[in-house]
């Protein structure tokens, strides 16, 4: 891929998008290029956060491990996709583990660079902040709809959020599902127990948002996409 075309990538990222041509030219120009095998873990939950990866092509699977070691995905990144940002800035832990899906390509920042970068552009300082700012607020939004929704709200969003990673365009009545998770992992997700989240099912399969076969689900988009936006 071109330095330009890395540079408008770079530009639709929520972590350097505020940031001018020249600024994102220069953070192009510390990073290097690297390639991940299809089932490669990349980095693991506890590792040290030493480079921030932004997705060429093929695609990430952001997991965390259950209380039973069983992976849980929550999130995929793909091409255009900024990962390991959190960990990289703060110097922490990663929060979460990386594994490859298919073949990646990637252009990764080292932290030291990152650093550096910051200390020497307030700019991109201003957009980490930002950035950091805005996690935050959507961290305190979960939380808030933990608090505040009911079960089956907070269980309807979920499902349309796994259907988007799965298949971003299905729409329809029988939309097939594979959340690949136990009803004890989907607790963990939308902070309830796993007693209640089979109520929460029932609820779901009863107004015809879903109907079980088996491990899968099939989803009716409109009816879940009604209850999720239930206040």
């Amino acid at each position: 891929m071109e330095p330009k075309a890395i540079v408008e990538l770079l530009g639709k990222t929520a972590l350097f998008g505020s940031l001018a041509e020249p600024d994102l030219a220069a953070i192009a120009g510390r990073m290097r290029r690297v390639q991940f095998e299809a089932d490669q873990m990349i980095f693991s939950r506890g590792d040290p956060g030493r480079e921030i990866y932004l997705v060429l092509e093929g695609k990430i699977r952001l997991s965390i491990l259950s209380s039973d070691g069983r992976e849980l995905s929550f999130a995929h990144a793909g091409p255009g996709s900024i990962f390991g940002e959190i960990a990289t800035l703060d110097g922490g832990e990663r929060t979460a583990g990386a594994t490859a899906i298919s073949r990646v390509t990637a252009m990764a920042l080292p932290q030291r660079a990152m650093l550096e970068l910051i200390e020497n552009n307030p700019k991109v300082g201003m957009a980490a902040i930002r950035f950091l700012c805005t996690r935050l607020r959507e961290t305190d939004q979960r939380l808030e709809a933990i608090a505040l929704h009911r079960i089956e709200v907070r269980l309807a969003r979920l499902l349309l959020s796994a259907l988007k990673l799965q298949a971003p365009a299905a729409t329809g009545s029988s939309v097939p599902l594979d959340l690949g998770m136990s009803q004890g992992e989907l607790a963990l997700l939308i902070g309830a127990s796993r007693p209640k989240v089979n109520i929460a099912l029932t609820m779901l399969e009863d107004m015809g948002g879903i109907t079980r076969k088996g491990a899968k689900l099939l989803c009716n988009t409109d009816v879940l996409q009604n209850i999720a936006e239930t206040e």
